[in-house]
């Protein structure tokens, strides 16, 4: 298993998963969660908004939690946009349903919940933009 946060780490993410639970995305398109799923839809990837608030999000069904999201889709990648301290039942949820990786967005970061990640298999990546490490490495 690659060490956290290394750019082998996010290429091998970028490379592998196209399907991509996004937890904490906003209907609201001045929000940072829409612009960078919207952004990810466009280069093909899956989206699967998990917001308890919103039905439908990008022109996809929301789900109200990853539990739910996993009952009607494979996740392969968990995307947060939710506060740090939120992160714990994210990670568990991520580890319940078989998820690959999880990426915690630019200023996103928790230490015990990433390593209990990694210990159960899960590639991680956090205080990193998915849509900024995207467009860096089509850029090379």
């Amino acid at each position: 298993m690659n060490t956290p946060d290394t750019p082998t780490t996010m290429a091998d993410i970028l490379a592998r998963y196209r399907t991509v639970a996004v937890v904490g995305l906003s209907p609201k398109a001045h929000r940072e969660s829409y612009g960078v799923a919207q952004y990810m839809q466009a280069q093909g990837w899956r989206i699967i908004p998990v917001n308890p608030n919103a039905s439908e999000i990008l022109g996809e069904t929301a789900y109200p939690s990853l539990q739910v999201a996993a009952r009607h889709h494979a996740i392969e990648l968990v995307n947060v946009f939710r506060n740090s301290e939120d992160v714990p039942p994210v990670v568990d949820d991520a580890i319940a349903i078989g998820a690959k990786a999880i990426w915690l967005q630019l200023g996103i970061e928790h230490a015990l919940a990433t390593q209990k990640a990694r210990d159960a298999g899960l590639q991680v990546v956090q205080n990193k933009c998915l849509m900024v490490e995207h467009s860096r490495q089509l850029r090379q």
